[in-house]
């Protein structure tokens, strides 16, 4: 018989009161894998409902967390806005726009047989969201670092990226989205300010990528609670190379100046494989470290779900390759990261919903001062 649940809970409103953005990753996580799956190189029967259902269940989950994460800025003020001096957890408002962005991509793919161009309006709206909050991101999280919260060298992790990459996931879709609105100003503004959010965000991230390599090599590798973060490094360059690839593939059915138009395809391309490479790079470096870690003992925490969306991004930016180049070793590499990323997701989420139901994760870093949060013997013995 199954205990009571949230039991690792004082009350169970310290669910609501413990709610961070973090969560915010498992719907990018799921989200990607959605995505993945209706891309998957190989015919599989029933893949594509399986895809599908994702990408709806994906739609709930970030309902669901928006609505527990409004309640805590509503009825606990005073904790929720502890969260702007925390130096780690403050990074994850990152991770709402790109959850959301999952969701605009899913219209597109989804969407579209079932309510045609009411999905891509929703879509087009929904993106201008999104770029709105991927910049607010992308400028007033850097700010409270160099303001109001306290870090060093030794304690970077590529947590850091995770406000940065969210405008280059935003300019990606950019390139999906614009297509489907047709060669009318509004496309056309979209794919301009892709590029303008797309450099927002990939030349800021290089310069937090030299810095984490320097943090590594003075003070090795983080400690063991944020060993996962190493594959975040893996995301503003699978990011990055689908937002060229995206963006060029769509410039000659939108942009009216054939000169610009196809240097933009050309680009995208040329610069995806640099891109591409160079995360092909990241992506070794994340899994042997990761190996180098594992006898260690890797703590289960919502870090975990950083295996996922890197490597989502990047699976779909190396079939994108495959479509553009026709090169077969893309498609072969591209179809083993999904199902990589499919295995990465089954075991995330089978330890995420026993931390939900004890209500063992439901921990605010911010408030970690506190006492009498969590008791880590009874956690243990309720995993």
């Amino acid at each position: 018989m199954l205990n009571a649940p949230l039991t690792q809970l004082s009350h169970p409103r310290e669910l609501i009161r413990h709610f961070t953005p973090n969560w915010y990753t498992a719907t990018m996580g799921t989200g990607i894998l959605a995505l993945a799956l209706a891309a998957f190189p190989w015919p599989i029967p029933g893949l594509a409902a399986v895809a599908e259902g994702l990408w709806f269940f994906n739609i709930g989950l970030f309902i669901l967390c928006t609505l527990l994460y409004a309640a805590r800025w509503l009825f606990f003020f005073d904790s929720a806005v502890r969260i702007l001096n925390h130096g780690v957890a403050c990074m994850f408002f990152g991770a709402i726009p790109m959850g959301l962005i999952t969701l605009v991509n899913g219209f597109l793919e989804f969407g579209i047989d079932h309510w045609g161009a009411t999905a891509v309006r929703i879509a087009a709206d929904l993106w201008w969201l999104d770029a709105f909050m991927a910049l607010a991101c992308a400028w007033f999280v850097p700010l409270l670092m160099f303001t109001r919260q306290e870090h060093a060298l030794e304690n970077m992790t590529a947590v850091w990226l995770l406000p940065i990459v969210a405008a280059e996931v935003t300019a990606g879709s950019g390139g999906l989205v614009a297509p489907h609105l047709g060669a009318t100003d509004e496309a056309r503004a979209m794919i301009f300010f892709s590029y303008a959010l797309w450099a927002t965000s990939v030349l800021p991230a290089m310069g937090i990528l030299v810095i984490l390599f320097l943090r590594m090599v003075l003070h090795k590798l983080p400690g063991k609670d944020m060993a996962v973060s190493s594959w975040l490094s893996l995301g503003p360059l699978g990011t990055g190379t689908l937002g060229l690839l995206t963006l060029g593939s769509a410039s000659p059915e939108v942009l009216s100046q054939p000169a610009i138009a196809d240097a933009a395809y050309g680009f995208g391309i040329i610069g995806g494989v640099i891109l591409w490479g160079y995360g092909l790079w990241w992506l070794v470096v994340a899994m042997l470290t990761t190996l180098v870690q594992l006898p260690k003992g890797l703590p289960f925490n919502m870090g975990w779900w950083g295996f996922t969306f890197p490597l989502g991004v990047y699976s779909v930016a190396t079939l994108k390759l495959a479509e553009l180049t026709g090169v077969a070793f893309y498609e072969v590499l591209g179809g083993l990261f999904v199902i990589l990323l499919a295995g990465f997701w089954l075991l995330v989420t089978a330890r995420t919903v026993p931390g939900i139901y004890h209500g063992y994760l439901f921990q605010a870093p911010c408030l970690s001062n506190e006492t009498g949060l969590h008791d880590p013997d009874a956690a243990e013995a309720a995993r």
